[in-house]
């Protein structure tokens, strides 16, 4: 991929010795867009990311794990700038082109000690006069990607990294994403943090719509366990080094097809990451009698921790779930649901279908994925959700968080 280079690296910010510092580097400034956390309680990076990005240009993402910069004041904010101070030195880039990320424990000041003595590092051997020739996406280059990615994991398992190729007019450009999530996971915009790189050349208001449409398809259509963090954050930024260019409507929507794809398939990787999990589900409602009836009997259904349980245990416990869209504040009636678990149908028009069904469904349950259709038989809307289940070592992983 033209024009990025990506770095992670051990600065030694997490007990563990694991890398925990990430560099992304655009050759030249990009078109940027960002979404953050609901949450009222925000970390340092958010308040300064927010006021950063009406700019709509970023050069240089800064992000760190095992420290949130979270409930630290105002030498928290300090301390972000001074992060992106010392990147832009090094890198010899404007100061207001650097965004900042920080994800880990809330309440500790930031090691900004570390940072100076990591900095560096992190920037060697960025040449920015090889990285400014514009050519084709096929030459895909994202040596310290996955590094990168590394950098940005706390208690995830696993890293998250997708890497895409397609054409807009013949053309063809590459879009990379990476993420890190496993728990505090609950739609909100963003639930975790995201970082998507593309060289294709689009403007920043047209990255900010795609972003925001597919974001609303991807990281706001999951779960984990209801929380949603102080220190969310999903950027994309697009240098325009290919050749490839939004240029139309329908241009605009061929991104935005490759990018909800690149997305949903993170979200899906967070879910299936999630602290203790051992499925992943997703649940469609059909027949709903609106689009927010649709929505919300969906996401009842993910937060339900019953529901939640119930798939641990591999119990066709169907109750739970009629019982979570029916206090979702969706408009139905139980004689009218039909529910099945992929192509078995456990209830229909409210009737369960017996212990043969049950023992169908059972058999399901064990896979590590599943899917489950709830239909209201009401109306023409559907929606959905990814969730996963409980198991104790949810409880174990948050009750030694901090040890």
């Amino acid at each position: 991929m033209k024009g990025f280079k990506f770095k992670g690296i051990a600065a030694d910010i997490k007990k563990d010795g694991k890398k925990d510092l990430g560099l992304i580097f655009s050759a030249r400034p990009a078109s940027a867009a960002a979404l953050f956390t609901e949450n009222r309680v925000v970390a340092a990076p958010v308040i300064m990311g927010r006021e950063r990005i009406k700019s709509g240009l970023c050069q240089a993402v800064v992000v760190n794990s095992g420290n949130a910069n979270c409930f630290t004041g105002d030498q928290g904010l300090r301390d972000a700038r001074e992060t992106a101070r010392l990147a832009a030195h090094a890198l010899h880039i404007s100061e207001e082109l650097v965004m900042v990320a920080s994800t880990g424990v809330i309440g500790a000041p930031l090691p900004i000690e570390k940072f100076r003595d990591a900095m560096p590092e992190l920037t060697s051997n960025i040449d920015i006069k090889g990285m400014s020739n514009k050519q084709s996406a096929s030459d895909i280059n994202i040596e310290g990607f996955e590094d990168f990615a590394q950098s940005i994991m706390t208690t995830d398992l696993a890293m998250k990294v997708v890497v895409k190729k397609h054409r807009i007019k013949g053309e063809e450009f590459t879009i990379a994403g990476a993420a890190k999530g496993s728990g505090m996971i609950k739609p909100n915009m963003a639930t975790m943090l995201a970082f998507i790189c593309t060289d294709l050349d689009i403007s920043s208001t047209l990255l900010k719509a795609a972003l925001k449409i597919a974001c609303d398809r991807s990281f706001n259509r999951i779960s984990v366990d209801g929380d949603t963090s102080t220190n969310d954050m999903v950027l994309a930024i697009a240098n325009g080094m290919s050749n490839a260019a939004v240029e139309d409507s329908d241009d605009a929507l061929e991104f935005e097809k490759v990018l909800n794809e690149v997305m949903l398939e993170l979200a899906k990787m967070i879910v299936k990451d999630g602290e203790g999990a051992t499925k992943l589900v997703k649940i469609v409602i059909n027949g709903a009698a609106s689009a927010e009836d649709a929505l919300k009997a969906a996401e009842a259904v993910s937060h339900s921790n019953l529901v939640k349980t119930a798939i641990y245990g591999e119990d066709p416990n169907w109750g739970r779930i009629t019982a979570a869209a029916g206090r979702s504040g969706a408009v139905v009636d139980p004689d009218l649901m039909d529910l099945a678990f992929g192509d078995v149908v456990l209830v229909k028009k409210g009737v369960w279908q017996g212990v043969e069904a049950e023992r169908m469904v059972a058999q399901i349950m064990k896979k590590s994925e599943l899917d489950i259709f709830l239909d209201f038989n009401m109306g023409k809307f559907s929606d959905f959700y990814y969730f996963c289940d409980f198991s104790e070592n949810y409880v174990k992983i948050n009750a030694n968080y901090r040890s």
